[in-house]
């Protein structure tokens, strides 16, 4: 990248640019990769990188399906333009699922989080239940689920993180069917053989969301900073997109690819708000104070495999403050980053 995509089509050509690691990776996916619940925050760039990866491996014959119900339908001719198969289904009925074409891969993105907590049923249904249909209906794909960092329980910020063989220790319905989540797929992986990748991912940004826009905006508005969360990652949104996608490559059988998936920064709230302060030009305030621990992932293992993030937390704070000060648009959805209940 030349310079910070400051306008929403620079912004969604970059999420969705995929490097040369990925195009070698996609000369030899199958012929169809099945995205479901594509119509999510992330959903659209995963699907259009995976499309240019295809393209730019010479491989025109292979087709990227993206799923979801399509409430936005002015996403759905985006991607439709691009060269993405799109198909409109409610996952949540056994017949659409059935109703879907074969696949020889699927990017399983689908899940419930925000409002949860006063619906934990749909929690366990969307993040539990609808997850065991997909992998029956698409027993042997090659499959890559995408998890949260949630899974584990808090850690001090001097560990660095929780690493993946870690035990879980998830905090609240989210968390729990979350962990749900990769135990179906597991046993997929085991019962049927299915090559699986759980990917664990801690707070995608972008400047229309994510906790960065959290923290610029409660900046802007005035309002001090909570510093209750402590500490946090967060990993540029076209990183997470393309290891997600490179993360077809890794999946096995029997004993599942795990991976935590979030910058190499461990970030104080507090250093990150005075940042974006500065960006902004506004003198931060705070409330609270730090806990000794946090919801933090130690993502070395990704960094390894896949390079670190091409837009570093410092770059990420610029664009942020940047996007912001020009008016961009940015969407309603807040991460709530700062909730240690678990309760979403």
């Amino acid at each position: 990248m030349k310079a910070l995509p400051l306008t929403v089509g620079d912004l969604e050509d970059e999420l969705a640019r995929p490097g040369d690691g990925l195009v070698s990776d996609a000369a030899a996916w199958p012929a169809r990769v099945l995205v479901l619940g594509a119509g999510g925050k992330t959903g659209a760039g995963i699907s259009a990188m995976a499309r240019r990866a295809l393209d730019a491996a010479g491989r025109q014959d292979a087709e990227v399906v993206a799923v979801s119900r399509w409430t936005d339908r002015a996403a759905c001719e985006r991607l439709s333009k691009q060269g993405v198969s799109t198909l409109a289904a409610d996952l949540s009925d056994p017949a659409a699922l059935a109703a879907l074409p074969d696949a020889g891969a699927v990017v399983h993105l689908v899940g419930a989080k925000f409002g949860t907590a006063g619906a934990p049923e749909q929690a366990w249904m969307t993040n539990t239940v609808l997850p065991a249909h997909v992998a029956r209906r698409f027993p042997g794909a090659r499959t890559v689920a995408l998890s949260t960092g949630n899974v584990y329980a808090m850690t001090a910020p001097v560990t660095g993180g929780a690493t993946e063989g870690d035990p879980p220790g998830p905090v609240g319905d989210y968390a729990v069917t979350c962990l749900g989540r990769e135990q179906v797929f597991r046993h997929a992986a085991a019962a049927y053989g299915t090559p699986v990748a759980l990917v664990r991912l801690n707070y995608a940004c972008e400047p229309r969301y994510g906790v960065l826009l959290d923290l610029a905006r409660t900046l802007l508005r005035g309002d001090p900073v909570g510093l209750g969360a402590g500490a946090v990652n967060v990993v540029w949104q076209r990183y997470a997109n393309e290891v997600v996608l490179r993360c077809l490559a890794r999946a096995s059988s029997g004993d599942p690819f795990v991976l935590n998936l979030t910058g190499p920064e461990t970030a104080g709230v507090g250093t990150l708000a005075r940042r974006l302060g500065e960006h902004l030009g506004v003198e931060p305030r705070f409330t609270g104070e730090p806990p000794v621990t946090g919801l933090l992932s130690d993502a070395s293992r990704c960094h390894a495999l896949f390079g670190y993030p091409d837009l570093p937390l410092g770059s990420l704070v610029e664009l942020q403050a940047r996007w912001l000060l020009a008016g961009g648009e940015v969407w309603d959805k807040p991460t709530k980053f700062e909730r240690r209940d678990g309760r979403f």
